[in-house]
């Protein structure tokens, strides 16, 4: 399967496509370019009914970015389904109103589609680890979506977020980084994170592969309703990325000629956060950035720049709206959807449901038009306990929402490149490690894990992709020996530095055996205390530079 053609949205102009290189057009400087297939061979399979295809998103894998999805082992998100309402919507006086009830995907989010496919692009192109910056649902759905691909994950999230939402993420392996500023500070300082350490961040609405993700919801859609269009989509928005991309969909199906038209885009809003509403609502194609008042944090992006524009877009070209609602109707929306159909939502999900019941009174929605409500999230709290206490790194910017100073945003880089290396120490016994814990403690702000035996250990490294692992030598199971030598066969952590410390003399031929393997080796009876300390900051100093 080929990969797609990039082609500009402004001026038509084509260009190869490559895979997390920000694409910008050659001709006219566009940053907005939307991916080109075979549509023609896809409609053939479409007409065929896509026999032997799977009941998820890869149903519709022709028009996915990527050169061969049957050959990964893919995530499975999408292929969720759409439900007729049964009182909600008729309490209100409409009878075709459905809900897409992302809920069901792995982690109870649409953004799991986003996740599967950038994942998917990340395996395909051997990347073993990303930074994501996030207000929620998208942290997480990476989260899971990298735990399955062994893939290392940071993710930076506003300090505002429900612990419930950076534990979840945390539980599936990903290293938390919670910064004390708002969304658009979070942004920020994740890009030059990621830049620091030369890592891909991930970059919303402006990476292909996450915005293509989304058009799977409208080919669900169109199917699930018998190959046809409804007349209106309604989304609760924060940055945008979902509807943008599941508005691709539905050029898309309009351009084979499988549906007769495009729906109506309804975009709702937290009013304590709604930028993009505002605008529209001054008939501009440009939103002013805003300061998050709202206690529904997933929605706080108070800066959406161009996805706006070409939300607005849509609206001027197909139809549609801009509403916003306040925290408390969409706390009573969530009441009362509970209550009529079962359907247990998170905030940003019933500010899509209140603004639903606004456009409904106010009559922007007909009695006989068909709707479809994009439904996600879930109430329920990942147990605390499970995770002990390393689970965050915290990052203090402000205090308060306003811009972090320049120097502010320097020292706390500075202050997380040393809070955020890793240590992964391996040792049945347990003072033993403690001791070493605190050796390092005492001179950096380094994040200590302990594993209590060697199938652990090797269990931890690559789940975690420590900078430093320092390892005992003599361990029930697989012992020092044998860790080292699995660590350096595994791809994923052959290029990790450790450091031996041994209980007993290590003889010549046990040397050997390490040779060519490790950093170095100390005797723990005889641990020289600062110049062990000096050995392993040399040697985490080392990787950064050289990697």
């Amino acid at each position: 399967m080929a990969k797609p053609i990039l082609e500009c949205a402004a001026c038509k102009s084509q260009q190869s496509y490559q895979p997390f290189t920000p694409a910008v057009c050659p001709q006219c400087q566009s940053q907005w370019l939307e991916a080109r297939y075979d549509y023609e061979a896809f409609k053939r399979e479409i007409l065929r009914g896509l026999p032997n295809r799977p009941n998820n998103l890869w149903r519709y894998q022709d028009v996915l970015p990527l050169d061969n999805p049957a050959a990964l082992d893919l995530y499975p998100a999408g292929g969720t389904p759409l439900w007729l309402s049964q009182r909600f919507a008729p309490n209100l006086g409409h009878v075709q109103t459905y809900f897409k009830d992302e809920r069901y995907s792995p982690t109870a989010s649409f953004k799991d589609r986003q996740a599967a496919v950038a994942v998917a692009a990340m395996n395909e192109n051997g990347i073993r680890e990303a930074v994501i910056a996030s207000t929620g649902n998208a942290a997480v759905a990476y989260a899971a979506a990298c735990a399955r691909a062994g893939i290392k994950l940071w993710v930076f999230m506003t300090s505002l977020v429900p612990q419930e939402k950076l534990r979840e993420a945390a539980l599936f392996g990903a290293e938390v980084i919670r910064v004390s500023g708002n969304y658009d500070q979070t942004k920020q300082i994740a890009a030059q994170f990621a830049q620091r350490k030369n890592l891909l961040l991930d970059r919303g609405a402006n990476s292909i592969p996450a915005r293509e993700s989304m058009k799977t919801i409208a080919y669900e859609i169109v199917e699930q309703l018998g190959w046809k269009a409804p007349d209106w989509y309604i989304q609760a928005v924060s940055g945008g990325l979902g509807p943008l991309g599941v508005y691709q969909g539905f050029k898309e199906l309009h351009a084979m000629g499988l549906i007769s038209k495009i729906p109506k885009l309804a975009i709702i809003q937290s009013s304590g956060c709604a930028p993009m509403v505002n605008a529209f609502k001054a008939g501009h194609n440009i939103a002013t950035p805003v300061i998050p008042d709202t206690r529904i944090i997933i929605l706080s992006t108070g800066s959406p720049g161009e996805a706006y524009t070409y939300l607005w877009n849509l609206t001027q070209d197909y139809g549609g709206t801009m509403e916003a609602v306040s925290d408390a109707e969409a706390f009573a929306a969530m009441r009362s959807l509970a209550k009529s159909e079962g359907m247990a939502v998170e905030p940003a999900t019933a500010v899509a449901f209140a603004g639903y019941e606004k456009l409904r009174k106010a009559g922007t929605l007909k009695e006989d038009e068909l709707v479809v409500i994009n439904c996600t999230g879930h109430t329920f709290p990942v147990e605390k306990h499970v995770l002990g206490d390393q689970w965050a790194v915290d990052v203090h910017l402000s205090k308060d929402q306003t811009p972090a100073p320049r120097e502010g945003l320097l020292a706390a880089l500075e202050n997380l490149d040393e809070t955020t290396t890793t240590v992964l120490l391996v040792d049945d016994n347990s003072d033993d490690a403690l001791l070493i814990q605190r050796l390092l403690e005492g001179r950096k702000k380094y994040r200590v894990y302990h594993a209590k035996d060697g199938w652990e250990g090797l269990s931890m490294a690559r789940q975690k992709l420590p900078d430093l692992i320092v390892s005992d030598l003599t361990m029930p199971g697989i012992d020092g020996f044998g860790l080292v030598e699995e660590l350096k066969l595994d791809p994923r952590t052959k290029d990790i530095p450790v450091v031996v410390v041994s209980a007993k003399d290590i003889t010549a031929e046990e040397r050997q055996r390490l040779s060519g393997h490790i950093e170095a080796v100390y005797q723990k009876g005889s641990l020289p205390t600062r110049k062990f300390v000096d050995q392993v900051i040399q040697v985490i100093e080392d990787k950064d530079k050289n990697g």
